[in-house]
């Protein structure tokens, strides 16, 4: 969906207006619906396409092909680091961001359709119910956005040491060693 700076803009602020912190909620919640349904098209897609299951495919490959719309529609680009599968975590950078860029710096993350977007979208491709903060913005005067996608309890202690000041770097060294499984 191609979507203008004015409407996000608006978007943004009348939630913020009439819900104040509770806007944070609603903005993640209807990315997460965005991104279960957009994926579960997506995976239909793949196979129409590639005639092979997407959860069969090479993961990074999929994940590039499911973003590549929304970076041609104007929704930034991105890095997906795998690398802490382990740790139970993926950790996703995203360059442009539509809503960060949209707003002034307001020193706090913003992107929170972004990370309900990921929870959704990782957690139907990996079938496992994922929550997603994101733990740096350009909104806060970083270059880019930086997410943490994995287990609810993984999200709450990663916003727990947001709350407490903790850099994203710092953040991803207290990440604790679980599988996605476990």
């Amino acid at each position: 969906m191609l979507a203008s700076e004015d409407l996000i803009v608006g978007l943004q602020r009348g939630l913020e207006g009439e819900l104040a912190e509770a806007s944070t909620v609603v903005m993640y919640e209807c990315g997460v619906a965005w991104g279960e349904e957009d994926m579960a098209n997506f995976e239909q897609r793949f196979e129409r396409e590639y005639g092979r299951q997407a959860r069969e495919a090479n993961i990074q490959f999929v994940l590039e092909c499911w973003w590549w719309p929304l970076t041609a529609a104007g929704w930034g680009s991105w890095r997906v680091d795998l690398t802490r599968l382990n740790q139970g975590c993926v950790m996703v950078d995203l360059f442009q961001s539509a809503v960060a860029h949209s707003l002034e710096r307001v020193g706090k993350p913003v992107c929170h359709l972004y990370a309900g977007l990921m929870a959704g979208a990782f957690g139907h491709l990996f079938s496992l119910p994922l929550s997603c903060i994101e733990i740096q913005c350009y909104a806060m005067g970083e270059d880019r956005c930086r997410f943490l996608v994995g287990h609810a309890s993984r999200i709450d202690a990663a916003e727990f040491w947001l709350q407490e000041g903790a850099s994203a770097e710092e953040i991803a060294a207290r990440l604790p060693s679980q599988t996605f499984a476990s």
